[in-house]
């Protein structure tokens, strides 16, 4: 009975660091399709002169997923079901910092506010800003990521030793 304790106790350590590093491709995956919806706007916005609304509809479900519900958030705005604002915006949303809710919130805020080709420069200027941000949380995925896994796993076994 004790070794099958021992043995959930390690589970649950793992599970918690997993639950860790997990947030961590959360972050990377949530930037690289915002990077990916700027990179689609720009040329939508140029060249098509599509609407933000089917924009954002025509994404791809793996980029729908990534972005966590932001999109719908927006278009909720857009439909005038509710104000925007960062609580509406960022609802369901909590692995961000705040300045990247501020950058992110002023970028939807500046979104269909301008004539095409200072909208262009500004979706390219934010496009930079989230380029940083991609390697960024890349890095911090690739370091964090599979350390968190690992610690989990080793505070589980540490545990372990303590009690026999």
């Amino acid at each position: 009975m004790k070794y099958i304790f021992l043995i959930i106790i390690v589970c649950i350590c793992t599970f918690v660091g997993y639950a860790f590093s997990k947030k961590y491709k959360i972050r990377a995956n949530f930037f690289q399709s915002l990077l990916y919806l700027c990179q689609k706007f720009d040329i939508e916005i140029n060249y098509s002169r599509e609407r933000l609304k089917n924009i954002f509809l025509n994404l791809d479900d793996k980029n729908k997923n990534s972005l966590k519900g932001i999109d719908k958030n927006y278009i909720a705005f857009i439909d005038k079901e509710v104000p925007l604002d960062k609580d509406s915006l960022f609802k369901g949303i909590n692995f961000l910092k705040d300045n990247e809710k501020d950058l992110i919130f002023t970028f939807f805020k500046s979104l269909g506010r301008s004539d095409v080709d200072s909208q262009s420069k500004e979706i390219k200027n934010f496009q930079m800003r989230f380029d940083e941000l991609v390697s960024t949380t890349t890095q911090e995925n690739k370091k964090y990521g599979a350390l968190s896994i690992k610690l989990g796993l080793i505070v589980g076994l540490i545990v372990v030793v303590i009690f026999i």
